[in-house]
């Protein structure tokens, strides 16, 4: 049974069990950093293209204590949990649990402590050579489709699943694409101390992770996500020519929001990196449903501009200071 098999075949279970209760009313995608970034595409898919079923994208400690009233039975809980060992998403899988909500847990990990709460364990692909269909954020789309397609209906399924057909070849070209332009990121911006990411849209927690789990964590480069319809609304008074920006430029609903911050951007900044979808061969997917690719496209270039930051920086990506070294 493939991956896309399975995962329909959960939400008709999860469905079906549900159907006498009243079904599936609301859908809540939980995690913590990296992994609530890679859930942030299929809660955009939920707000955007459902009528009925209410979504919400909640960091799981955030979730523990201050629960959605309406949770319960009436519930689905998608999170996402790396190793399945981050203590505040096994304890928002376990409420779950408790408060009668049908749970799935996307992991890497075969054998982990947070699997012992739920009944459908999805496993993803990971790694160098993964298949980017078979990721975290596409198990997370396919689960928000097919509870779409099962529920309301979905009338762009099949285009939708044409693109995941082709996002594996897509990313791997941009990749190979991209490879002399982050050589030249890397020396050009290895000293610096504050980089801006800004992007919009379905892709834009790529932005996010970036900004926190790569320049942040990874890095200890100080940096700030900056929403792309959000810049015009204050951040962009910080805008000079010695300050660093790195722009997604999305395809789909939301491009004229970044096109025009970047064109902005041209006009005042001098320090510019620009990520443009169309460039990197995304506009090949259907427009009914390329928004919901670039975050696929966008997360899986950085790593090639990271690698050559971290050894530009001699600043190894594993390096830490607090995480998973003091109590916290």
């Amino acid at each position: 049974m493939s991956q896309r098999e399975q995962l329909q075949g959960i939400v008709s279970e999860i469905l079906a069990m549900r159907r006498e209760k009243g079904g599936v009313k609301q859908i809540y995608f939980v995690g913590c950093g990296g992994s609530l970034g890679a859930l942030y595409p299929a809660a955009n898919f939920m707000q955007r293209e459902s009528m009925t079923i209410k979504s919400g994208w909640i960091n799981s400690n955030e979730f523990v204590h201050s629960t959605p009233k309406d949770f319960g039975e009436n519930s689905l809980l998608v999170v996402a949990c790396h190793r399945g060992n981050t203590p505040e998403t096994i304890a928002a899988t376990k409420l779950g649990r408790e408060k009668g909500a049908a749970v799935i847990v996307l992991t890497w990990l075969e054998e982990s402590e947070i699997l012992s709460y739920t009944e459908y364990p999805v496993f993803y692909t990971f790694g160098a050579n993964k298949d980017i269909a078979g990721e975290k954020t596409m198990c997370a789309l396919y689960i928000a489709v097919e509870l779409l397609k099962q529920t309301e209906g979905y009338e762009h399924y099949d285009r939708f699943m044409e693109g995941a057909d082709r996002i594996d070849g897509i990313v791997k070209r941009a990749c190979a694409h991209v490879e002399k332009r982050a050589h030249a990121f890397a020396k050009e911006y290895r000293d610096d101390k504050l980089i801006y990411t800004m992007g919009s849209g379905a892709g834009y927690a790529s932005a996010y992770m970036e900004c926190i789990c790569i320049f942040m964590e990874m890095q200890w480069i100080h940096s700030s996500c900056i929403h792309t319809g959000e810049y015009f609304h204050g951040p962009f008074e910080v805008t000079d020519a010695e300050t660093p920006f790195l722009i997604q430029i999305s395809e789909g609903t939301t491009r004229a929001l970044d096109e025009r911050a970047l064109k902005f951007l041209k006009t005042y900044a001098k320090r510019i990196e620009v990520l443009d979808a169309k460039e990197l061969g995304l506009s090949t997917i259907d427009s009914s449903v390329v928004d919901y690719f670039n975050h696929s496209l966008f997360n899986n270039v950085y790593p090639v501009y990271n690698e050559a930051l971290a050894a530009e920086r001699q600043h190894p990506l594993s390096t830490r200071r607090y995480m998973w070294r003091v109590e916290y």
